[in-house]
């Protein structure tokens, strides 16, 4: 068993440990997750198609519609850029919307197409006055590292639909969460589409991950018993190694030059 221990054996070893460990307690466990979250998303879309919607600030839930009245505040407007709505580059616009009992809430009015790919096109304004909507809850999302928000085109333009941080560029106090603005409510443009009711493949890959895991397990087992069993490789530590085919040619050509 000593022969185990020699360092070439031991690196293959623990790189196959460490792959298996990461299987098992990473990557299954990280689709796993993604699994779950699907669930828990396609079960509230599900529950909203049939709850009727209700007062902004009455009920809880990620999809859940509800309905607020309120004005528009469209000088503290900001763009979602790098967006993909249907697989296809987009910008979300994002408009502030006071309530009638002062506070502020983050309203995603929808997408709009950019020209050229790149550039903001025109889009219609929010309505000006009080109005009605019905949206759907969504929670906000962060914005990753330090980027800051951007003026270009002559919009202001965040990388996350983040409540705080367009709040602290327009200097306002907005409530966490926003909301996606359903068709047919005033200021809607693009209304976004809900996500589609499907499992997706987290599970199986998740099963593919421990799969994984318990191959290259099994694999080392084999090999490590393989190898011990007399006439193995670890057994014979002094045995000399293969000679290439030019290393034997040479040697018959100089057995004939001595014969001659």
């Amino acid at each position: 068993m000593k022969l185990l221990l020699r360092p070439g054996w031991l690196l293959s070893a623990l790189v196959v440990v460490c792959f298996a460990m990461a299987c098992f307690t990473l990557l299954a466990p990280w689709q796993f997750q993604r699994h779950a979250d699907r669930k828990a998303t396609n079960a509230a879309v599900e529950a909203s198609f049939t709850a009727p919607p209700a007062p902004y600030g009455s009920v809880t839930g990620e999809w859940r519609r509800v309905t607020l009245t309120g004005t528009y505040l469209p000088e503290a407007e900001a763009l979602a850029r790098l967006r993909t709505v249907q697989g296809v580059a987009a910008f979300e616009v994002l408009t502030p919307f006071r309530l009638t009992d002062g506070s502020v809430v983050l309203v995603d009015r929808g997408f709009i197409r950019p020209v050229e790919g790149v550039r903001v096109p025109p889009f219609a304004a929010a309505p000006t006055g009080q109005v009605d909507l019905t949206a759907r809850l969504r929670a906000g999302e962060t914005q990753a590292g330090d980027r800051s928000i951007l003026q270009d085109d002559g919009h202001r333009q965040v990388y996350a639909i983040d409540p705080a941080v367009v709040g602290a560029a327009a200097n306002l106090d907005i409530r966490p969460g926003y909301l996606q603005l359903e068709a047919g409510s005033p200021g809607v443009l693009g209304a976004l589409p809900l996500p589609q009711l499907e499992a997706g493949p987290f599970l199986s890959y998740a099963l593919q991950w421990i799969a994984f895991g318990v191959m290259t397990l099994l694999g080392l087992l084999y090999f490590t018993w393989r190898e011990i069993q007399p006439g193995g490789v670890l057994d014979a530590p002094d045995k000399p190694r293969r000679r290439s085919v030019a290393e034997i040619l040479a040697e018959d050509e100089a057995r004939e030059r001595a014969a001659t």
